[in-house]
């Protein structure tokens, strides 16, 4: 790849929500209140030309988006047919937000429930993809986060 490809590639970070939440309303950066998180967004922010957040719920989050309300819904333990029904929303609403071609890397900062049904949606496609902390346990994968931020 040429220097001028590499400065055309975009890379968006794909942050994971999690369980903990602030008690009221929040734009969803602020929303989720883990370290964990806050690890996983600082990356994203830091390394990434722009990041999402990916909602059980909601989707494709806008991190600066309208604030939205506490929720418990987690793809953690969900039923498979439950994460392909999510999975193909998703790939829906990245394809709206023009994430989806061949100068863009889709960084995921995400469990495996959160990318594992989406990635044969999406890795037939253009669009190239990074998970820089699969295969690590969640004790790894923040300690890999702490080191880079």
């Amino acid at each position: 790849m040429t220097d001028e490809e590499t400065r055309m590639t975009r890379e968006i970070g794909l942050v994971s929500c999690v369980k903990t939440k602030r008690g009221e309303p929040a734009p969803p950066k602020d929303l989720y209140t883990s370290d964990y998180f806050q690890k996983m967004s600082s990356y994203a922010e830091h390394y990434h030309d722009d990041w999402w957040i990916l909602s059980a719920k909601h989707g494709l989050l806008d991190p600066d988006g309208d604030p939205i309300q506490p929720y418990d819904e987690t793809l953690s333990g969900a039923r498979v047919a439950k994460k392909r029904e999510w999975a193909e929303r998703i790939a829906d609403q990245l394809d709206e937000q023009g994430l989806l071609s061949e100068d863009i890397t889709l960084v995921f900062h995400a469990g495996k429930d959160y990318y594992e049904e989406l990635l044969p949606h999406i890795e037939d496609g253009e669009v190239s993809i990074e998970i820089p902390t699969e295969g690590l346990f969640i004790g790894e994968k923040k300690s890999w986060y702490k080191e880079r931020i």
